[in-house]
């Protein structure tokens, strides 16, 4: 079985909004717990929380927790590049690359979302693949329902399972 084409995907989506606007909803604690996160603390390489609005440097560890899963559910990493303005990278599950990339597209600001470094797994319940595209869909239609409207799509309620907003 060819695997190369499993170990990546690239998902993106037109947001009205400036690029600005954009990277602050991706690299600080208020702006990615208003579209994607239950909560989301990020650490400076020496140990130190930053505030909800300070924007996420290269060598920053994060901790995240989402809506509609207990604390069981956590993803700790590092932050491997933020230029401040439109690019970040970040480590994810399963030893995978995210990188995010934001371009102004018109009236809109294209968000590209690559997910790489993906492991081969041949089981659908734990396929980074699949269960990473699917999640990624969903939270980027998330965060362009959140800018451009207000409407928080995601499921808040722990005992509502296995469902695609949460």
């Amino acid at each position: 079985m060819n695997t190369a084409a499993w170990n990546s995907f690239e998902v993106k989506i037109p947001v009205r909004t400036d690029v600005k606007t954009l990277y602050e909803c991706w690299t600080t604690q208020s702006g990615i717990e208003s579209w994607f996160l239950r909560s989301a603390i990020f650490t400076s390489a020496q140990g130190v929380t930053r505030k909800k609005d300070e924007p996420i440097q290269k060598g920053d560890g994060y901790t995240w927790h989402w809506h509609g899963y207990n604390d069981d559910a956590v993803e700790k990493r590092v932050i491997t590049e933020a230029n401040g303005k439109d690019f970040l990278q970040f480590e994810f599950s399963g030893n995978c690359l995210v990188t995010v990339r934001l371009q102004p597209a018109k009236d809109h600001t294209m968000v590209l979302l690559t997910q790489e470094r993906i492991p081969e797994d041949n089981n659908p319940k734990t396929n980074l693949f699949v269960g990473c595209q699917l999640g990624w869909s969903f939270y980027l239609a998330n965060l362009k329902s959140i800018v451009e409207g207000g409407i928080d799509l995601r499921n808040r309620d722990t005992t509502l399972t296995h469902v695609v907003n949460a």
